[in-house]
């Protein structure tokens, strides 16, 4: 009888309607690849030469603030610029360019070095999260600007150019690609079901549980059923809620600690810091209401199988479809096991 722990199989996404290949028997295949070496040491509370520590010089020449709490700036290598002058290229409908303007910004979490969002406290953690919220608020006023990405890239693993704890935030004149994917299948499914996809998908997990991680009063952490990743991780609220604004003083605070919850158990799992890149789906701004829109978090670490064993998407992965050894429920099993507060020493 099919198993699908045992057999082959994919899984559909409904938030992107794409599918992901299961290959569970996988798991005993040896390893000879890449492996990482983890950092000997924590770094210091304050590094003169980050760019990103409080009164020191940037890369682009402006000096940091002494700053307490949080801070943010405009990105000195901005992928976007607000100033982008209208234009397009429109060749046979074979050659298609558009003009992007758009606003980058970087969200320094504390002035600390050598911290992460595992290692703050949950108060720390709650005032990342009202900068993000009012950041949400700024850019999206802008007149050009349809769709705001709150994301963090945590390790050089990843592409993080500074281990100072910080985020960033693009501000998009259109919806990116994977945001455009949920933004069609929320909407689908909630004109056909008068209904939430993301409401509907958390009762069901919930009920079975086994792919949860952790929850709280107001959230819940789970391995979705789609996983790519082997340790990816979907943070959704549990009441339906469309993005940050809507989120009251005791939601926040439970936004922050289900995070600081999820990145230990991460860092405990496999080793600190652990690399991931994360960041929030939420409605456009537009000025729309979007009702189909569900608030939630993606974590997506690369790590296949412990802290030193990366594994990049090649092969049948770029050319066929995505592909996965570990399944979700033995991933949320792992993460469940560990405790959610950081180990000492590491």
């Amino acid at each position: 009888m099919f198993d699908l722990k045992a057999h082959p199989h994919r899984r559909l996404n409904p938030l992107t309607r794409e599918w992901v290949l299961v290959s569970p028997h996988r798991t005993a295949r040896p390893w000879q690849g890449q492996v990482e070496r983890l950092p000997a040491t924590r770094p210091p509370e304050y590094d003169p030469g980050c760019y990103l520590c409080p009164g020191n010089p940037r890369a682009g020449g402006a000096r940091n603030p002494d700053y307490r709490a949080t801070f943010v700036f405009e990105n000195d290598f901005a992928a976007m610029r607000p100033a982008t002058p209208p234009g397009e290229l429109r060749e046979s409908g074979l050659l298609v360019a558009e003009a992007e303007p758009g606003i980058c910004r970087v969200v320094c979490f504390s002035p600390r070095h050598d911290l992460t969002l595992a290692r703050m406290s949950v108060e720390g953690v709650r005032t990342v999260v009202d900068t993000w919220a009012d950041q949400w608020l700024e850019l999206g006023d802008f007149e050009a600007i349809r769709y705001v990405q709150i994301f963090e890239n945590r390790g050089g693993m990843m592409g993080a150019s500074n281990p100072h704890p910080h985020g960033q935030i693009w501000a998009n004149h259109r919806l990116p690609n994977e945001v455009r994917k949920e933004q069609e299948s929320q909407s689908d499914y909630f004109e056909a079901k008068r209904s939430c996809l993301l409401c509907d998908y958390l009762k069901i997990e919930r009920a079975l549980g086994e792919r949860l991680v952790c929850e709280n009063a107001f959230f819940t952490a789970l391995v979705p059923f789609w996983a790519v990743w082997p340790f990816e991780v979907l943070i959704l609220a549990r009441e339906h809620v469309t993005a940050l604004d809507q989120a009251g003083g005791a939601m926040r605070d439970a936004l922050a600690e289900i995070f600081k919850r999820v990145t230990c158990r991460y860092d405990n799992l496999f080793a600190a810091p652990f690399p991931y890149s994360s960041g929030f789906h939420q409605r456009p701004s537009d000025g729309e209401p979007h009702p189909e829109w569900h608030l939630h978090a993606h974590f997506f670490p690369p790590l296949l199988r412990s802290a030193t064993v990366r594994k990049f998407m090649v092969g049948y992965e770029l050319l066929g479809q995505p592909q996965r050894d570990i399944t979700p429920e033995a991933a949320a099993g792992q993460l469940r096991a560990v405790q959610e507060e950081p180990l000492e020493g590491v």
